[in-house]
């Protein structure tokens, strides 16, 4: 009886981390969503922007770098934007009231926020897509990853990078392609394996009636 209590519980505790693993399905209101952040992305990837990493200051909140200049994360605050949410304001008021939940103090030895940039960080977004949106899990299935989900990398030597799956697919490999830029401006590329995956998202904003 003994065993059989201990293995029915292994069994239990073994279906459960499966079950927490599998990623979620959007509802209708989130997949609609999700499309809508796909084409605002695929949009951006017809503009032309200059790589340019240097700190800006700019207004708060709805603040923006010059918008012909930016880097990954701008990609994705862009995209977010054109859906009426605004990373900056978000992730500040996450920020300011979970400080030390973020990788500001022993990543950039900050002690406060900063509107400027804490959004423009991917390890900042990182931590607050896990924090507000669904945080799914990182697979080696090209099938795994759909339109309007978020996805980061280490290009090695521990820098980041993010950008969006997008609705549009490789004829070659058959895998959702990716809006990003990595230095040459916004880019629609099949690049969701290139690089070591570290984070894997969904995020449908604010109080959002679009969550699953």
């Amino acid at each position: 009886m003994r065993r059989l209590s201990a293995s029915l519980a292994l069994s239990v505790l073994v279906f459960s981390r499966v079950c927490l693993a599998l990623p979620q399905t959007p509802s209708a209101a989130g997949h609609s969503f999700l499309e809508k952040l796909s084409a605002a992305a695929v949009a951006r990837a017809t503009l032309d922007v200059r790589y340019d990493s240097a700190y800006v200051k700019i207004p708060y909140p709805n603040g923006d770098v010059p918008p012909n200049t930016g880097v990954c994360t701008d990609e994705v605050i862009r995209s977010y934007r054109t859906l009426g949410i605004d990373l900056q304001k978000e992730v500040h008021e996450d920020m300011r009231n979970n400080f030390s939940a973020y990788p500001n103090q022993r990543r950039w030895r900050l002690s406060h926020t900063d509107t400027n940039i804490d959004h423009r960080r991917v390890p900042n977004l990182q931590v607050f897509f896990s924090r507000k949106g669904q945080s799914l899990p990182i697979t080696s299935n090209n099938a795994d990853y759909l339109p309007g989900e978020l996805v980061t990398w280490d290009l090695g030597g521990n820098i980041p990078h993010i950008g969006i799956v997008v609705n549009q697919k490789s004829p070659a490999t058959g895998r959702y392609l990716v809006e990003h830029n990595i230095g040459a401006g916004p880019k629609i590329e099949d690049v969701l394996f290139s690089w070591r995956i570290t984070g894997h998202y969904r995020y449908f904003g604010p109080a959002s009636d679009a969550r699953p």
